[in-house]
């Protein structure tokens, strides 16, 4: 943009990490709602909090109540959504940390923004698998229930479309895994991506 220019920092993302003991990552968990998203992306966060991982965690239902509560449930808005918090994921990045973020994020186009937005090396795309049925019968929120009767306008899964990730670094299917199995699978896989 004309007349801003970025400012040089003294301060390194490298000596950031240096200084945590481990490299940032971005653990990005996608799915429909219900699907256990965040109570998979909370389990991990704990368990790397508790081996002395600096972490953050970026949930849809908390940034909608704030920096996005501005933003309706349309397409246009579900990718300004999704690129307001790859800004700030990025930010943290830079600050050194591992974020785990929850959300839907239905769009394969806005997912992949969200990898060039922190960097390809820095996004790892957790898709949380679980059968739309399994999801609607678990309906904690009773969103599906609303959305059946017409309650809730473009939610995704009933009268908005969801695409599967192509090629996701890690999917789980709730239904045949565990949250501590799940974990593990995640933890498993991210471990030499953490190493300085």
């Amino acid at each position: 943009m004309k007349n801003i220019i970025s400012h040089s920092f003294n301060i390194s993302a490298e000596k950031r990490a240096k200084l945590k003991m481990h490299k940032p990552l971005l653990l990005w968990f996608t799915g429909l709602s219900g699907s256990g998203k965040s109570t998979i992306a909370n389990a991990v966060e704990q368990a790397l909090f508790e081996k002395g991982i600096h972490t953050y965690a970026l949930d849809g239902d908390n940034l909608r109540q704030g920096l996005n509560k501005n933003l309706s449930f349309s397409p246009d808005d579900r990718t300004e959504n999704i690129r307001r918090i790859a800004e700030v994921a990025a930010l943290m990045l830079d600050a050194g940390l591992v974020v785990t973020a929850s959300f839907v994020s239905p769009y394969k186009k806005d997912r992949a923004n969200v990898a060039s937005i922190v960097g390809d090396d820095n996004f790892i795309e957790i898709f949380i698998n679980t059968p739309i049925e399994e999801c609607e019968r678990r309906d904690v929120k009773g969103l599906y229930a609303k959305a059946r009767a017409g309650e809730i306008k473009d939610f995704t899964g009933i009268d908005a479309h969801y695409e599967i990730p192509d090629q996701p670094i890690i999917e789980i299917d709730t239904t045949k895994k565990s949250i501590s199995e799940s974990v593990a699978l995640i933890l498993e896989q991210i471990d030499s991506r953490l190493s300085l």
